[in-house]
């Protein structure tokens, strides 16, 4: 059935094309109007600035029969085709660039087929405007001549400007460009028109053309969907015409002449010019003098020369001041504007003669003198009689003095001249003028004219002998110098040769040496010479003092010196052989650790007094080992017990001989010997630092005893330390009182004073005294001692503190104070005169003091 159905449907499509092709019709267009962008295109309008293919518009059109349709286009033979069309779609796009300048429409048949039918249709299409165009002038540049009369405010030219765009792009307006404020034209923005400004006036004689710029700028317009605006501008050239209205103008013022005493009438003096200050329409100038010549000079007319009518000798002045008067000549030959000009003359000398020296017997070119050197600074050289003269006057006379020879030495005075002047040389620089430098001194005197043309001048030669003096002082060649010498150098050897020079000539160049200071007392220096030798007896020896340094004096014959320092350094020699303290020594050596021999060399220096130890012999062989550079003498590695000591030697005491030899590094080297006896033992099986420390200081005693002592300090300190504390309790505890009254009798009973000038100062003071007690049989402090007035004898110089005597039983009578060596204990003697020994009277004094003391005590604590 679907077949069936299916062949139906053909067959009625082949009818129907066959009845269409019976009644064919022609395709046509759609007319949309001139808003629309598709159909015939008519009244379609395209601006001049669309870019080269845009899409500008749509063919559209049908056909009757609903047959699919084409689209074409056409232009006119010979016309540029600006457009182009899709035949399928009927897309239109702009092909060529439009200019509505110069095509502001285009003519355009568009056609449309079916195939068997074509229908063709003529457009025109309209081109807009957009502002693509400048304004464009038509009468410039230009130049405008322009008198300089011309009044302000008046018309001088009209610009004239077209824009080829419509609407506000084709308006022009006109202004001008300047940059000047003084600008002195201005121009009307609509008409085009150029005035003079007002107030502002041409002046040929300042600016003879004027230069302006016109902008001509359109009124704006779209150009590519943008407002644009639109200009050009060109110049106008303005020409100043010359006007009669300016004097005339003198060129090169101020005028100066000269008149010369070679002048002769006739001669030409100067000559002024002046132009009309009209210069586009000069007239010709006339000249004339108008006052001042007093008949003296004369001008030429026409080319305004001023010339000499006398003799230079008849003039009465010295200066003239002339006017000059330039008239412009018209054409009928009249005189008009006219100005004045000032000359000034000056009858002046001729510069003939040049400058010239003199001495006294007329001009000199050559002048000597003969000095002693280094004169003081400022000293006028009197023995130079110079003196300088130029016969010219005025400025021709003017001159410079100049001295030109080596460095600033001399200056002469004055340095400025006229007509003539007596010549000072002074000196400037004393301590160049030296001898020892120059023996002759040549200067050149120099005269030159100052404001003259000819600029004379003149010479003259100064030559000044020297005369030596003493002004040095004689010099070493070195400030100070470096000798050594071997030790063992004999009397009388060469040390070392200092050199001195004295530039000063003759004696006072002569130069003498000698030597001062601590340690020249080893050292002579022969005076004349300079050579340093040590004394015939001088031992020298590095050992002893191996440095010396002292000063060298240079003098001359007028006692100027100068010193150097001489360093004299005595080189060791190895002239000591190593010494031990004993050749034969005994040592004990642990097991594990060495023993130390050491020996000493006296030479001063390296390697004389470097010693290297070795062993000569052991007994027994190769049981040993020691250190060449520190004498350790230690048993070999492999003997670590007593047990492998007897398996070597069936000696019960273990006792080793070792002969070590002690050799110095020097050249010759010295060697020495010592028999060392080594007792081998095994490490005790003592335990604690105590014996380690001491173990280990077997071989430094110096460190043991510095132990013990410091040891015992701190006992002593803490046994100080200990009697001040209980001291101090027992103080607190125990009130002593004494156990009877001390009774003092005044000096002239009971004490006798030893006079002065005895031989022993103790014996200054001899005091004899009695003590009266009550008793006190037991010994307590119930005692109430009554008191007399007394007076207290001084201590004795320097004497100990003693202790307080501490109470005790004793008998009636006095008591005898005396001080113990040990405790300060108090010891009771029977009752007897007191023996007068200058021991016992400094007790009797202290035991006085301190009772004295204890009572104030006791008083002090009552209170």
């Amino acid at each position: 059935m679907q077949m069936a159905r299916t062949y139906k449907l053909k067959s009625c499509e082949k009818m129907m094309c066959v009845l269409f092709s019976l009644s064919d019709y022609a395709p046509y267009f759609y007319d949309n109007g001139a808003n629309s962008n598709n159909g015939n295109m008519a009244l379609f309008s395209l601006s001049e600035d669309t870019p080269v293919g845009t899409l500008v518009y749509i063919l559209n059109g049908t056909d009757p029969e609903g047959q699919p349709v084409r689209y074409g286009l056409t232009f006119e033979p010979g016309s540029k085709e600006y457009f182009q069309v899709d035949s399928k779609t009927g897309i239109l796009t702009l092909a060529e660039e439009l200019d509505r300048e110069v095509q502001d429409e285009i003519e355009v048949l568009v056609s449309i087929t079916d195939g068997p039918n074509k229908v063709v249709e003529r457009v025109q299409v309209f081109v807009m405007d957009a502002n693509d165009e400048r304004p464009q002038f038509h009468n410039m540049p230009a130049i405008v001549d322009v008198p300089e009369s011309t009044s302000s405010g008046k018309s001088i030219y009209k610009v004239w400007a077209v824009d080829m765009d419509t609407g506000s792009g084709g308006s022009v307006t006109y202004f001008l460009q300047s940059n000047d404020a003084q600008v002195k034209f201005a121009i009307d923005r609509h008409s085009g028109i150029v005035r003079l400004k007002p107030g502002m006036t041409l002046d040929y004689e300042k600016a003879t053309t004027h230069f302006i710029t016109v902008v001509a700028k359109d009124g704006g317009g779209i150009y590519n969907g943008k407002q644009q605006v639109m200009s050009s501008s060109a110049t106008l050239t303005i020409n100043v015409i010359d006007t009669q209205d300016t004097p005339p103008v003198f060129i090169g013022t101020p005028y100066f002449g000269y008149v010369y005493e070679v002048s002769s009438p006739g001669s030409e003096i100067f000559t002024v010019f002046a132009k009309d200050g009209d210069v586009g329409n000069a007239n010709p100038i006339h000249y004339s003098i108008d006052s001042g010549a007093d008949g003296v000079f004369g001008i030429n007319k026409t080319n305004g020369c001023i010339t000499l009518r006398v003799y230079p000798a008849h003039l009465r002045k010295e200066m003239f001041n002339i006017k000059v008067k330039a008239s412009e000549v018209n054409a009928d030959g009249n005189l008009m504007d006219s100005s004045i000009a000032t000359v000034t003359i000056q009858v002046v000398d001729l510069n003939n003669h040049p400058p010239t020296f003199y001495g006294e017997n007329g001009p000199k070119n050559m002048f000597e003198l003969t000095m002693y050197e280094h004169p003081t600074d400022g000293e006028i050289l009197r023995g130079l009689k110079i003196s300088v003269n130029d016969s010219d006057q005025g400025a021709n006379a003017k001159f410079n003095l100049r001295l030109v020879g080596p460095g600033r030495m001399l200056h002469v005075v004055p340095q400025t001249v006229l007509n003539e002047a007596q010549v000072s040389i002074l000196v400037e620089n004393s301590s160049a003028i030296d001898y020892e430098k120059f023996h002759m001194l040549t200067f050149k005197l120099l005269a030159v004219e100052i404001d003259t043309p000819e600029r004379f001048s003149a010479t003259a030669d100064i030559v000044i002998h020297l005369l030596d003096t003493n002004d040095n002082a004689p010099k070493f060649s070195s400030d100070y110098y470096i000798a050594r010498i071997p030790e063992n150098s004999p009397g009388g050897s060469n040390v070392v040769s200092v050199t001195a020079v004295d530039p000063d000539s003759g004696l006072w160049g002569e130069v003498k040496y000698s030597i001062h200071g601590s340690g020249s007392d080893m050292f002579l220096i022969q005076s004349q010479s300079g050579i340093i030798y040590t004394q015939p007896w001088a031992s020298l020896d590095a050992e002893v003092k191996s440095k010396f340094n002292f000063y060298v004096k240079a003098e001359d014959t007028e006692g100027k010196y100068s010193l150097a320092e001489v360093f004299v350094t005595i080189l060791d020699l190895n002239d000591h052989a190593p010494e031990f303290n004993d050749n034969f020594l005994e040592k004990t050596m642990v097991i594990g650790a060495p023993v130390k021999i050491e020996a000493i060399d006296d030479d001063a220096e390296e390697p004389n007094n470097v010693i290297e130890y070795s062993i000569m012999k052991a007994d027994p062989d190769n049981i040993f080992d020691i250190d060449a550079d520190t004498g350790e003498i230690k048993l070999k590695s492999f003997i670590k017990s007593m047990d492998i000591v007897q398996n070597i030697t069936k000696q019960k005491d273990c006792t080793w001989s070792v002969v070590v030899q002690a050799r110095d590094r020097g050249s010759p080297s010295f060697s020495t010997t010592a028999m060392v006896k080594i007792d081998i033992t095994e490490e005790t099986q003592l335990n604690g630092p105590f014996v380690s420390f001491l173990m280990q200081s077997r071989d430094n005693p110096v460190k043991v005893l510095g132990m013990i002592a410091g040891f015992i300090c701190i006992m002593v300190v803490v046994t100080v330390l200990i009697s001040t504390i209980s001291f101090l309790r027992n103080k607190k505890s125990n009130k002593i009182l004494p156990s009877r009254r001390i009774i003092r009798k005044r000096p002239n009973h009971r004490r006798q004073w030893a006079p002065k000038g005895t031989d022993n100062e103790d014996e200054q003071f001899h005091v004899k005294e009695e003590i009266n007690a009550a008793d006190n049989v037991n010994c307590n402090n119930n005692m109430i001692p009554q008191y007399q007035p007394h007076y207290y004898p001084p201590p004795p110089p320097c004497a100990p503190f003693i202790p307080p005597p501490l109470p005790c039983h004793h008998t009636s009578g006095e008591r005898n104070w005396a001080r113990s060596n040990s405790s300060g204990s108090v010891a009771i003697k029977p009752k007897k005169k007191p023996i007068k020994t200058k021991e016992s009277q400094v007790n009797t004094a202290l035991v006085s003091e301190l009772k004295m003391r204890l009572e104030q005590r006791r008083l002090a604590n009552q209170y």
